[in-house]
């Protein structure tokens, strides 16, 4: 019998669950991917299950169970903090401490009542701290013998930030920034005040903000400001924020709007409205004062510890631009973030704690190699998964007995402008798709992301998209010495491949700077002449990476648009069923399940009772 944990985090966002068998990991997904509610923070029921039955074994199998952080840390920082912002947050607080008191002090028997609907069983139950499961999550899985962590987020029980240091099975927390002075809260609110939603719109802020004008006065204003203040950077990276322009501490809000009205003057963007430039200049300024602060932050982590490599955890490490400067910046020699930086990457962390900590168990290392397994870590489904929803829909396809087949003529699909639907394997875990719940586009097509945002994903026209590209070529398009395998790392597109900028390009509206050529694959090329790479590596993605060899071979180039199979609102395609709906509901026009081909011409009328996109909350 293998030695087994179950890892969860729940209870916020992103609800997760994770399997782990003689350290290796079995399973892993998140509770959205089976419930179809975004971000959702229930109790991983379907995702517990999931580990559970890809394991094949039962609770009484497993030797501990670890949620991601301690409740009752958490609920003494929610006490303290309502007392010492007292009388401010009365609402606030009558609204959190019931949900507490009912519940969330009770997680123990939460844990042992929802596991007893799996299997019975009673391992123990073990609770490390928040920040030490996204330590271990960044530093057990890596590839690194030693490392300095960087953990990065909005706020845990009391840490928002962590320096620490790895080797081997030992993982010590070197220094704790605690709450309310959060780098991960400061980005949330100017996410909030620019009209996002904050826990899932920061990553729209970031794609924001390459459309501020890098010449103007008022983003180099606005980042003094930010630093004079909103926040105040140490030497050491860290930082203290100003409360009096915030209310996340006790409040209902991320900001005092009024006070950040005053001080920057303009109101807070209300959602779904256009976004002038203000706002992509606001945003480009809380990006660089981010970054500054990410930098310092390691500079003090690499002082502290001597060590060569960094990894990283936590959502400000989800932050691509900043990583992808921090690595150009060369501090350390080499970094690597957990895909799952997130809150679900949590679970992981909180398994691998308690087997490397709690069990005292040694790691086992793969020189050269992550334990991520490419993050393809979710449900799998076969050819009779696929058979059945044909049949359920009456859905016509052709089969390719040979996968060679098959990928010519997606290749070819492609090639021609078509956007195709991409289901193979195991889901990824985390919040990208790497290529087996995907949506593809050719990066040569000037209207590829016009089409894809408008017409395919039904979202913001500003938002970029990423490319894949094979790990072999990877420098013939982009400014990047090293693999980057989870699209977590932003470089530059190689300068022989750009296009010269018009004459006032800065001043220019937003939309005419977004649809000018920059280079000869414009639909992945952001404004400011940046990509957000994922690397494709055959030994990892043998199907993927065939296509993108096979595309290579018709054109001439080794990349290709990737981006996640979802529309706007909705979490990645789990199953056959979740990937054949999303299809029929946008203008896709093919879609490529395992060995089988579904040609959108040939489908038969979609009719359902109300518009779809009522059905799915817009953020």
């Amino acid at each position: 019998m293998p030695d087994a944990i179950l890892g969860i985090s729940a209870f916020y966002h992103d609800s997760a669950a994770v399997l782990l068998a003689d350290g290796k990991i079995i399973a892993a997904a998140q509770e959205e991917r089976f419930t179809r509610k975004k971000h959702d923070p229930g109790f991983p029921a379907h995702a517990v299950a999931y580990v559970m039955e890809e394991s094949g074994l039962r609770v009484s199998d497993l030797s501990a169970v670890a949620f991601y952080d301690k409740p009752i840390l958490k609920f003494e920082r929610l006490l303290e903090t309502y007392h010492g912002f007292a009388p401010r947050g009365l609402k606030s607080f009558l609204m959190a401490i019931p949900v507490w008191i009912k519940e969330k002090l009770f997680l123990r028997k939460v844990i042992r009542d929802e596991l007893a609907k799996v299997s019975p069983g009673r391992p123990p139950l073990l609770f490390p701290e928040h920040h030490l499961s996204h330590a271990a999550s960044a530093f057990y899985p890596s590839p690194f013998e030693e490392a300095a962590i960087l953990t990065l987020d909005g706020v845990g029980e009391w840490a928002t930030s962590t320096i620490g240091f790895g080797k081997g099975k030992d993982l010590s927390i070197l220094r704790e920034l605690h709450f309310p002075h959060s780098l991960g809260l400061l980005y949330s609110a100017f996410t909030y005040y620019c009209g996002f939603k904050v826990n899932s719109g920061e990553y729209k802020l970031m794609g924001l903000a390459p459309y501020g004008n890098q010449k103007a006065d008022r983003v180099e204003q606005w980042r003094r400001i930010i630093l004079d203040e909103l926040v105040d950077i140490r030497d050491d990276g860290s930082i203290l924020l100003n409360m009096d322009y915030f209310n996340y501490a006790t409040g209902l809000t991320m900001c005092r709007e009024g006070r950040w009205t005053s001080l920057f003057g303009v109101p807070p963007r209300e959602k779904e409205t256009f976004i002038t430039q203000e706002y992509m200049d606001l945003a480009l300024a809380i990006q660089q004062v981010t970054e500054e602060i990410v930098l310092r932050l390691a500079e003090t982590a690499k002082e502290l510890t001597g060590a060569d490599n960094l990894v990283m955890a936590g959502g400000v490490a989800l932050n691509c631009v900043a990583n992808g400067k921090l690595l150009r910046k060369g501090t350390f020699k080499d970094i690597w973030i957990q895909p799952a930086a997130g809150d679900a990457g949590g679970a992981l962390g909180a398994a691998l704690a308690a087997r490397h900590i709690w069990q005292n168990r040694e790691r086992v290392l793969n020189p050269g190699h992550d334990q991520m397994q490419g993050a393809y870590l979710g449900p799998e489904f076969g050819d009779g998964d696929i058979l059945r929803v044909a049949r359920r829909y009456r859905a016509p396809y052709r089969h390719y007995p040979d996968f060679q087949d098959l990928i010519k003529e997606t290749a070819a699909l492609l090639s021609q402008g078509q956007v195709v639907g991409w289901f193979q394997g195991r889901m990824e875990y985390g919040p990208r798709a790497l290529g087996n719940r995907s949506i593809l586009g050719d990066a040569r097509i000037p209207e590829m992301q016009k089409k894809l945002n408008l017409k395919i994903k039904y979202r913001e026209g500003f938002r970029p998209f990423a490319p894949s590209v094979l790990i072999e070529d990877m420098q013939e398009y982009f400014e990047l010495d090293r693999e980057s395998p989870y699209m977590l790392l932003v470089a530059p597109v190689q300068e022989k491949r750009q296009n010269p900028l018009p004459p006032g390009y800065d001043d220019l509206p937003l939309f005419e700077r977004l649809y000018h050529l920059r280079s000869d694959i414009p639909a992945i090329t952001h404004v400011d002449y940046s990509a957000r790479i994922q690397s494709v590596h055959q030994d990892t993605n043998p199907r993927y990476w065939g296509l993108i060899e096979e595309f290579k071979r018709q054109t001439g180039y080794g990349v290709i648009v990737n981006t996640s199979f979802n529309v706007r609102g909705e979490p990645i395609v789990c199953t056959p069923e979740d990937a054949y709906r999303c299809f029929m509901r946008t203008e896709m026009d093919y879609l490529v399940m395992g060995d089988y081909l579904f040609d959108k011409k040939a489908q038969p009328a979609w009719r359902e009772e109300e518009d779809w996109r009522d059905t799915y909350e817009l953020d």
